[in-house]
């Protein structure tokens, strides 16, 4: 007598939030992750550069994005979807979907909401690769762009560091003024991107830019940068005196060769990936101006599908 394969759980947007593990949890596990991923084959990480499907019609890109995780048993595949245009304010420019498959038997397990998961993972590994690279009693936060990434690395950085000042630009003002109204905190909303970036300690770039928006000569020495956007090779938010100016981490070396505008196009060295910071292969140059450059990689998306999902059938 066979037995019917259970359909997969649909996890919306609710649940995922509900059950997304708490900072404490999920940094060290993302940690474990990068490392894993930057030992090679056996950190048991496998994980392909993404495949991009661009529609060109309506400016936008589909992407697929595959790991799987030997020591944390779990296989995932994220699809992705990224439009330049949305003309519909309700519909988000990025939109995302996690699959969850058993590893032993390739099942489907669970069909859950990729946005919240996408947003909150790379604001944590933004503030890994903070921790280890800010300068030493860092004051100034600086974050350039007002989108959703703005929102999740603002909720994290104020929750693990100990910013005095909070400083905000948008190309459009009334989203940054928007932001500040909408968080917990008091934000400083700047008219210019200089403004904002004069001074500060840490910067965090999360913008739709195509072209460079912070110039190096606006960096203080000793400042770290964790560049967020620009994910297509013709892409940039960096110039190049901020990129060869700077100590270069990157998520995957691999990876960001390949589709990093900012670190392509003006031909910037990778000093060395994040992960072999957190194994302790590679020094965290903190008293340097660093740049951490994140494109953000599908294990990122498998070590906290995982823990949702964990904790979802714990409690149902």
């Amino acid at each position: 007598m066979s037995h019917a394969v259970p359909p997969p759980v649909f996890l919306a947007a609710g649940e995922v939030e509900k059950h997304f593990p708490a900072a404490s949890r999920l940094l060290p596990a993302l940690a474990t992750a990068l490392a894993n991923f930057s030992s090679g084959a056996e950190g048991g990480v496998v994980q392909p550069v993404r495949t991009v499907v661009p529609i060109q019609k309506y400016s936008g890109f589909l992407g697929i994005m595959p790991a799987y995780s030997e020591k944390d048993d779990a296989l995932t595949t994220k699809l992705v979807t990224f439009y330049e245009h949305v003309t519909d304010p309700a519909v988000p420019s990025h939109q995302a979907t996690v699959l969850l498959f058993e590893p032993s038997n390739g099942t489907l397990k669970a069909v859950m909401d990729g946005s919240i998961i996408t947003a909150k993972r790379t604001a944590a590994v933004s503030a890994i690769a903070t921790k280890y690279l800010m300068p030493v009693d860092s004051e100034v936060l600086c974050i350039l762009g007002a989108g959703v990434q703005a929102y999740s690395h603002y909720e994290i950085f104020t929750e693990m560091f100990s910013f005095k000042e909070v400083k905000i630009w948008n190309r459009t003002k009334e989203k940054a003024e928007k932001f500040a109204r909408s968080v917990h905190g008091p934000v400083q909303v700047c008219s210019s991107a200089q403004e904002a970036v004069t001074g500060a300690d840490v910067i965090v770039t999360v913008t739709m830019a195509t072209k460079p928006i912070l110039h190096g000569e606006w960096v203080k020495p000793g400042a770290h940068i964790n560049a967020v956007g620009a994910s297509r090779p013709d892409w940039r938010e960096l110039d190049d005196d901020a990129m060869r100016n700077s100590v270069l981490y990157v998520d995957s070396r691999e990876a960001a060769i390949r589709e990093s505008g900012d670190v392509i196009l003006s031909g910037a060295e990778i000093f060395a990936e994040l992960g072999e910071v957190v194994l302790g292969t590679k020094p965290a140059l903190r008293e340097e101006t660093t740049v951490f450059k994140s494109l953000g990689m599908a294990i990122e998306d498998t070590v906290p599908a995982k823990m949702i999902f964990d904790s979802w059938s714990a409690g149902s």
